[in-house]
């Protein structure tokens, strides 16, 4: 038995599948590789704790390595690496385990343009108390 090389064709990469609209609280779903379901408590924002980089930490200002507790800026920034991706807080419904509640983020889900402005935003008008929906799918388009 020998294996077969993919061909040029089934090697290019597909574009992820663009998100319009959240999953809704309470839905549950399996997940990506299909070994677990999950059940959706709501939609959240992974945030990245900038206490816990290591020690030292590269920054222009200092020119070489700066302590920990030097830092400047906020502590909880947007995580880079999910900020394109839903999140969402979530409850594991194992078979034969109890649930466990946890952050799961669908890396190869992508939040469509106006979703990820909405999700993300680090404009002022964010902090509206109105802009607590995401836009409408019809928006999106």
């Amino acid at each position: 038995m020998t294996a077969e090389a993919p061909s040029s064709s089934s090697v290019t990469s597909a574009k992820p599948a663009g998100v319009t609209e959240l999953y809704p609280s309470g839905s549950e779903h399996t997940s990506p590789g299909g070994q677990y379901s999950f059940r959706v408590l709501g939609p959240c924002c992974r945030l990245f704790d900038r206490e816990e980089l290591p020690w030292p930490c590269c920054r222009l200002a200092w020119r070489s390595k700066e302590p920990s507790w030097r830092r400047v800026g906020r502590r909880f920034v947007a995580d880079l690496a999910s900020r394109r991706c839903p999140s969402y807080a979530v409850e594991l419904l194992q078979p034969g385990s109890r649930p466990t509640i946890t952050v799961l983020t669908l890396f190869p889900l992508r939040l469509s343009a106006p979703l990820q402005e909405w999700w993300y935003s680090k404009q002022p008008a964010s902090c509206d108390p109105a802009n607590s929906a995401p836009p409408q799918p019809s928006d999106c388009l």
